[in-house]
């Protein structure tokens, strides 16, 4: 388990370790419908740290996604991703 903030350890999560891009874009775009039908706020998307190919594709899915309002890498893990939604 990767260290994170308090506040955090109970928020949703996907991890995609070992995904490939495109599957990577698929399930974030799934988890982040799924967790705006449901009413949630906030989310975690772990991507880890390796070469930066799947974050930089998180990234980009999350500009692309209407229901996001924000997002940034978590200070204390940068394998972590936290979403903020609409």
């Amino acid at each position: 388990m990767y260290p994170q903030m308090p506040f955090t350890e109970n928020l949703p999560k996907i991890d995609l370790h070992g995904e490939t891009r495109e599957t990577a874009d698929f399930l974030v775009q799934e988890f982040i419908r799924d967790c705006d039908k449901q009413g949630l706020k906030k989310v975690i998307i772990i991507h880890g740290i390796g070469t930066g190919i799947l974050k930089k594709q998180v990234q980009e899915t999350l500009k692309k996604n209407k229901s996001v309002e924000k997002f940034y890498v978590d200070f204390f893990n940068v394998g972590c991703t936290i979403v903020e939604l609409k």
